[in-house]
Order: C-alpha cells, then structure tokens, then sequence
C-alpha cells in the first residue's frame, strides 16, 4: 500500500477531478490540484530543512490550507505529523514537544512567537510559519510507504491526566469509509462542517480525511466556534452534514437562533462524549434535526460504534459501524451478557497500536487485535450499546453503581441549568456520595439548589441524588468539550 497521501490527493488528481473543491474557507475555494501543489512546497520546505522520514512535525495552526497543507507535506515525506491544541499553555506545548521529540514547528505567527523561547530547549526543534514554503517547488513524489508505516501522533485530550500520543499508521488514515459511506451515506454532493478543531481525531476523520477520500467539499474556519459564527457558516456554504459535540449543541439550543438555521443539514452528529438526551431532545425540538450520537476515540480517530439514521435511540452510543466489532468485558476479562455493564473493548481498521513511550499503559490499552476504550456500557436487547460512563468517572453509593451522566442528564432537565458535572467523594463519614456542580443560567440562583434537589428527587434514585450542589462559574473541560473530572475533584479538595 503506497503512502496515505496519494489516495488522499494525488489518486483524485490522476482520476480527472484536480479542480474540484474539496476545502472551503472564509476567504478561498481550495481545489484538490491546489491542495497537492501546496502540500508538495511545504513538503519540500521540510526536506530543506533537514527533516527525514519518521521524524515529527508538529503543527501549530488554526484551521485552514494552511494546517492541511502542513499536515499531508508532512506525510508526503515520510514525517510524522503531530497536531497541537492551540489553546494550551506554552508549558503543555513544551511537554509535548518535549515527548515527541520535534524536528520541526509548523505554527502561525502568534504561537511561533510563543513557543520560539520552548525550541531553543530543546535538542534540533526549529520553529517555522508557513510561508517558508511559498518558494519551494510544487511538485514532489511522495514518499514509498507501507500500510503499517506511522503517520500521526494524536494526543489525548487529557480528561483522566496527562495526555498520551496514540500512534497512527498510513493505514489508519484511510480506514473511514465504513463510517462516512456506511453509516452517514457521505457522498459526493455533501458537504461537511465541523465545530471541533482538526487537532481533535473526531474532526480530522471527519473533516479532513474522509472528505478528502470522499470527495466532499469541507469547510474549515480558523476562529473557535460561536453560535454566530455557525450560523454565518449554514448561511454561505449550507452544510448537510454538521459534526459537534454535546456542549456545543447545547449552547446553540440556547442561543438567540432562528429555528429553520440548520434547515441544509440532513445529519447531525455529536461525539466526545455521551450526548444527554436532554440536549438531543431540545435540539430536535428547536431545530427539527435528529443528532446521531456516537463513539470514537483519539485512538481510532473514525467512529466505531454509532447511531443510525431514522433509526436513533435516545441514550444511546448505537451498534458498530460497518467494519468494526464491539464486545464487553468485566474485570476478569470475560465477556458480560445482555443488561450487565461491562468496559467496551472494539476492533476497527483504524485502532492505533500503542501509545509512544507508554510501555504500560499501551500493554493495557491495547490487548491484541482489541483496543481497551475505558468506557462502561450495556448491550442492550437489540445489539445496542447505552453509553454509561468513563469507567474512572463511576463509582458505587449503597452497592449499586452511579453513573454521573445520568444525574447530569436529569438535572440538565431544569431551565434554570446551563451546564453541570458530577463527581464521587466521600461524605464526612467516608462514604462516597455524588456531588454535583452546577453552573446556573440566568434566573433566581439562590432557589436553585432546592429546587435541584427537588427535581432529583422526582426522577433519579435514592442512592444517585446528589448529596451536594455546588454553584460556580463554568467547568474544567478540555478544548474538545469533554469534562475534566479529575480538576473537580482537585476543587474539593482545595
């Protein structure tokens, strides 16, 4: 198998379709000919700068031309592309780089200037902008590879603790289909749009690899996401495919938007973690359009278990996706039968197959052909999985499990909620009780906490009501949306 880059790029340019738009952004129609010319200069930039096959190349950039011709330049020639979070600290910029040990940094003005004082640290790391390759050729064979070559490093988004980089092979990065085409029905005529960054595995398999693969135009803004900004996007470019993540579709259900602005979309999906049913309800009742919960993982970039259209069921993650395989297990490793919860263990193409310099956690992340998700769920009567939980995030009140989503879903159900995170922690006298933090909307906050409790009382069980509620300002989540639990609990201890 040759390297990911041809059949990305140049196979389409072979086939006829070279000026076909495959990328749209605020101010540029970019082509499939224009994306692999520009991929070529960057691609030969690095080679002028000394970088060699296997060597990593981080990039630094908000989403554009400009971070997709870096990351496919990269691959071109045999480097191993490593995507940044452009809202970290410097300090978790340098761990990283620090990690994977850079060749090189792709980063736009601001953040080079950032992170220029973090290469001079270390051993070979040299910072460049993109126009160091505006004078390079625009043509450059790509580089022999194999299936099982590297080409990725993604890195976790840290919800548990320091985040890991899951290594990801050419082969990987072609595996999507069985999600794209078997499960959305992407076709040529679509067009996607996504609100997560491409630095997130959700929406580079989504928003950059399977439309390239696809040939579907995809639409990639620089700035961070905003209702205003989303509804400027459906406007000029009219998606019918939108991907985002729970928090975000909760904050557009609660922004000043007209009802018929996602009127373009035959799909929307939600992933990064369990979508409430709350927020899937209220979205549908607002806009019209069913969300396809799902769940994928940094470690297999593309969605393995999924919803279906037309066929959604309300809490729950789906059945896998066409090419990949599910199964539960318990602590003993043995399989659970229906109704009992048991961590999700899945088989995919595009599985990573270890974590770089994590001999330990790769050994228990990565058993065989199966990847270890962390994920508790149940298989349900008709072959579906209900998403319960990280398996850290639960724990027991009384004997009997506590899955905090669920208590977040039911007081997610109160007007007066804009967001809420619940935690385990021992009660004064040791035993451990859920707590919940609840960041109000606008209202009468002092009521809130009554009437909270009110409302857990009418719809959860004796042993899941929050013990106590806390307000505060906003919640730790990473720049994917997901919940930093482990920040919450450091709040308690504070």
């Amino acid at each position: 198998m040759p390297n990911a880059v041809t059949a990305l790029l140049d196979d389409h340019v072979a086939a006829g379709d070279g000026a076909r738009t495959v990328i749209v952004t605020p101010t540029d129609h970019v082509s499939y000919a224009d994306l692999l010319a520009r991929s070529c200069r960057l691609g030969n930039a690095l080679r002028r700068l000394g970088v060699e096959p296997e060597q990593r190349v981080a990039i630094l950039l908000p989403d554009g031309l400009d971070w997709a011709a870096a990351f496919l330049g990269a691959l071109r020639i045999g480097a191993i592309a490593v995507p940044l979070n452009t809202r970290l600290t410097p300090d978790r910029w340098a761990a990283m780089l620090a990690d994977c040990r850079a060749r090189i940094v792709v980063a736009a003005d601001a953040a080079a200037r950032a992170v220029a004082p973090i290469a001079t640290t270390l051993p070979r790391c040299r910072v460049v902008t993109p126009d160091v390759a505006d004078e390079a050729p625009a043509e450059l064979a790509a580089e022999p590879l194999g299936h099982e070559d590297m080409a990725v490093w993604l890195y976790t988004s840290g919800t548990t603790g320091p985040p890991r980089a899951a290594v990801h092979l050419h082969g990987d990065l072609l595996a999507g289909r069985g999600y794209g085409e078997g499960v959305l029905g992407i076709a040529r005529e679509d067009r996607v749009l996504s609100t997560s960054k491409l630095f997130f595995a959700y929406a580079l398999g989504n928003a950059l690899l399977n439309p390239l693969v696809l040939g579907t135009p995809t639409y990639l803004h620089p700035a961070w996401a905003e209702p205003a900004t989303v509804a400027d996007v459906m406007t000029a470019f009219a998606p019918t495919v939108f991907f985002s993540v729970p928090t975000f579709y909760a904050r557009l259900v609660r922004a000043d938007l007209p009802a018929d602005t996602f009127r373009s979309l035959r799909i929307a999906v939600s992933a990064g973690e369990r979508l409430p049913p709350e927020v899937a309800t209220a979205w549908h009742e607002r806009f019209g359009i069913e969300i396809l919960d799902g769940l994928g993982a940094t470690e297999t970039i593309f969605m393995v278990v999924s919803n279906r259209p037309g066929r959604v069921k309300a809490g729950s993650a789906g059945v896998p996706v066409p090419g990949a395989e599910a199964r539960l297990l318990d602590a003993a490793g043995r399989e659970v039968p229906e109704g009992v919860e048991g961590v999700l263990h899945v088989r995919a193409p595009s599985v990573s197959p270890f974590y770089w310099r994590c001999p330990a956690e790769s050994r228990r992340a990565f058993v065989g052909d199966w990847f270890r998700t962390g994920d508790v769920c149940v298989r349900e009567a008709d072959g579906s999985f209900r998403h319960l939980g990280r398996e850290d995030d639960l724990f027991k009140v009384a004997g009997l499990w506590v899955a905090p989503a669920d208590i977040e879903g039911a007081l997610l159900g109160h007007p007066g909620v804009a967001d809420v995170g619940v935690i385990g922690a021992p009660a004064a006298d040791g035993l451990i009780k859920p707590v919940a933090f609840v960041v109000p909307r606008d209202g009468d906050v002092d009521r809130l906490p009554d009437e909270l409790r009110a409302l857990a009382e009418r719809t959860l069980s004796p042993h899941a009501r929050p013990r106590d509620i806390r307000l505060t300002g906003e919640l730790p989540r990473t720049a994917t949306g997901k919940l930093q639990r482990f920040l919450l609990r450091e709040r308690l201890d504070a």
